[in-house]
């Protein structure tokens, strides 16, 4: 394992920039803290789950020890994910680790994604911790719809939690998956409803990550013909916008809000990868795409755990791909057999 030189800063250490072997400098990561949910979405999870056994699942500490090696090397941007990240008990206590780095300036931003179930309980608390802007994934404003696709969801009580988050002085991101029929008839809804209080509005591109009882090769929406379609109705002018993510953005002139689309199948967004993802077991994920992970939880829980995942994250770095592998149309779906919860969504 490769020694690296530590160069002080204050009162932390800081490490040479995480580069992979194209030269793209890491970032971003998302960092799982549970692969569970209180929802099922059918892009994202069979509805009979068999969850991971609790012991398996990084500690707190381990996650905060583990996002602290991150930091180190250069990780600017933090979002936390799932499964759903506020089903994790005692949650707010990693926000709270993490707020002094946001204070003395060592990372930009810590953020989450959420399904919005629980928001309204915890709206407050994470802007008190520092949180600024939260991503709601919300695919329909029709209950019944919504309901069939989360299989037992409220719309209601994101609703709510996205009312409780303004309240709080978040900004919301709501997010919407793309699926061929009702979405493509609801998506000028979503528009409205999102620019209409002040929040951007991000449709990404179904994924083929894992088997969830549903054929994603009938429900696929490339999202250059959906763009096409929107293009008919709306005045949509190109802007240089960007997030820190694989989003591009355009401005609708008839609303003045952001609209952000996310193509890792109809268009490759790989170039610029800017993201490692963890597990909530401590799983590295270089791509979403690619099958190859390392495990991290054994170095972090042994002697020198920070020198020692250091060093496995720069060689897993080494064989980061130039791009996923992706492949999904009304012919063929191509993908990896992990669920999307376990990427981190």
């Amino acid at each position: 394992m490769r020694h690296e030189r530590h160069i002080a800063t204050g009162t932390e250490t800081t490490l040479p920039p995480l580069v992979d072997q194209f030269g793209r400098q890491v970032t971003y990561l998302r960092l799982s803290v549970t692969d569970r949910c209180d929802l099922r979405c059918t892009y994202c999870m069979a509805e009979h789950m068999t969850f991971l056994p609790r012991q398996d699942v990084l500690s707190l500490e381990e996650l905060y020890r583990l996002t602290r090696v991150f930091i180190r090397g250069g990780v600017r941007k933090i979002r936390l994910t799932g499964g759903e990240p506020l089903v994790r008990k005692n949650i707010l206590q990693l926000f709270s680790l993490l707020a002094p780095h946001l204070d003395g300036g060592e990372v930009d931003e810590v953020t989450l994604t959420t399904n919005g179930t629980l928001l309204s309980r915890y709206a407050e608390a994470l802007f008190a911790a520092g949180v600024r802007r939260v991503n709601v994934s919300l695919d329909s404003l029709d209950a019944g719809r919504y309901a069939r696709i989360t299989r037992w969801g409220r719309l209601g009580s994101v609703l709510e939690g996205i009312d409780a988050a303004l309240s709080a002085g978040l900004k919301v991101k709501l997010n919407a998956v793309a699926m061929r029929g009702d979405f493509e008839s609801e998506v000028d809804d979503l528009i409205g409803f999102a620019h209409g209080r002040g929040m951007d509005l991000t449709l990404i591109e179904e994924m083929p990550l894992g088997q969830t009882g549903h054929d994603r090769s009938q429900s696929f929406l490339p999202l250059d013909h959906l763009r096409w379609s929107l293009a008919g109705r709306w005045t949509l002018v190109p802007i240089d916008d960007r997030t820190g993510g694989p989003a591009r953005y355009v401005r609708v002139a008839e609303t003045g809000g952001r609209l952000g689309f996310i193509t890792p199948l109809s268009c490759d967004f790989c170039a610029s990868c800017n993201r490692v993802r963890v597990s909530c077991t401590g799983e590295l994920f270089t791509c979403m795409g690619s099958e190859g992970t390392v495990e991290l939880r054994q170095a972090l829980r042994g002697e020198d755990p920070e020198a020692n995942v250091g060093g496995l994250i720069r060689d897993a770095l080494g064989r980061k791909p130039k791009g996923h592998s992706f492949e999904m149309s009304r012919q063929a779906v191509s993908g990896v057999a992990r669920h999307m919860s376990v990427l981190g969504g």
